[in-house]
């Protein structure tokens, strides 16, 4: 449930209401807007009647939102969310372009990547430190000595670093030194690891499952954000169908539905749609065009010797031509691509 506060709804009008919404053991969830106030209710709210706030002084409307998701609910923050990163922001008009290495390989390598990056156009380093991988036998991440190597790249180069928790052993860790903590397709339902880091302030950026529905999405944002933590971005990586040409299918729709369902910021994986990066520069092209927040890209100085993901990691150059591209793109979409510094 919503409800919208009038224009000239006082402080202790404000007050009042959310009084009576804690009366009922819920909580109440206080949105500021441009021109008005809106208090979101959550809890079980289907045995509470719209009246009992309707004719309340300084309410002007009451809505009762169906959805099962609340917070991430577009009805409950009507303006699209700025996710502070550092000193950049996700959701605005400057584009997110995180770009970096599948694994961190090493020191001198990340510190490497991340400055030839951030000469392109990126605006994020990201890195995989601890590695989800299919085979037991792959290598599966640097862990915890990866996430100082990052900092590192990040002390060198000023750049927010991204990278993947894999558990909540790690979360304190995580919060601390990282700028954004990517929870993974095969995570995403991790209802424990969701509420570790909600109950962060650090940003998350939240991969679509395999084979997840936008609801199952958007409530899995739910589980993060009903924590406190509201810095929420959603990263569409593909999903899992019955084509076998490429790693998965980028479901570039995910765009413009999660932009009416939703407030969060949507971030396009190229490389883990498309498998191989003969594909990549397209789809990151439609991402753009799309109205997509943001990219992550895998790139690598040298891909056939990376030791994760190399086939859809892009070479440098490859990278400065993809951001030739997009700039194009962003311009005809009244966005903008970081600046080079």
């Amino acid at each position: 449930m919503i409800i919208v506060m009038d224009i000239n709804a006082t402080a202790g009008q404000v007050k009042h209401v959310i009084e009576n919404i804690e009366k009922r053991d819920l909580t109440p969830v206080i949105i500021e807007g441009q021109s008005r106030n809106v208090i979101g209710i959550t809890g079980e709210t289907t045995q509470m009647s719209m009246r009992d706030f309707e004719a309340t002084d300084g309410v002007s409307e009451v809505i009762r939102v169906s959805a099962p998701y609340k917070l991430a609910n577009r009805a409950f923050h009507p303006e699209d969310s700025h996710i502070q990163v550092r000193d950049r922001i996700v959701g605005g008009q400057e584009l997110a372009i995180m770009a970096g290495p599948c694994s961190v390989e090493g020191e001198e390598e990340i510190i490497s990547i991340a400055k030839r990056m951030k000469a392109a156009g990126a605006n994020m380093l990201r890195g995989g430190a601890f590695k989800p991988r299919t085979s037991p036998y792959s290598f599966q991440g640097l862990e915890m000595e990866g996430i100082k190597m990052l900092v590192k790249a990040r002390e060198e180069t000023g750049l927010p670093i991204v990278t993947e928790l894999m558990s909540k052993d790690y979360v304190d860790e995580f919060a601390e030194h990282v700028d954004v903590i990517q929870i993974g397709a095969r995570n995403m339902q991790n209802y424990d690891l969701l509420k570790a880091v909600g109950r962060t302030q650090t940003p998350v950026l939240l991969k679509r499952g395999m084979s997840a529905t936008y609801e199952e999405w958007l409530m899995a944002a739910e589980y993060i954000m009903s924590e406190g933590n509201s810095n929420v971005m959603l990263c569409e990586r593909g999903i899992r169908t019955f084509e076998t040409e490429t790693r998965n299918c980028l479901d570039i729709q995910a765009v413009p539905v999660l932009n009416k369902l939703s407030h969060l910021p949507v971030i396009i994986d190229p490389s883990h749609a498309a498998g191989t990066r003969e594909y990549i520069a397209a789809t990151s092209r439609a991402a753009v065009a799309a109205g997509a927040d943001g990219l992550i890209i895998e790139t690598h100085a040298c891909p056939e010797d990376a030791w994760s993901d190399g086939a859809q990691s892009l070479t440098p150059d490859e990278f400065d031509k993809l951001m030739e591209e997009v700039a194009k793109i962003a311009k005809a979409m009244d966005r903008t691509l970081p600046e080079v510094k």
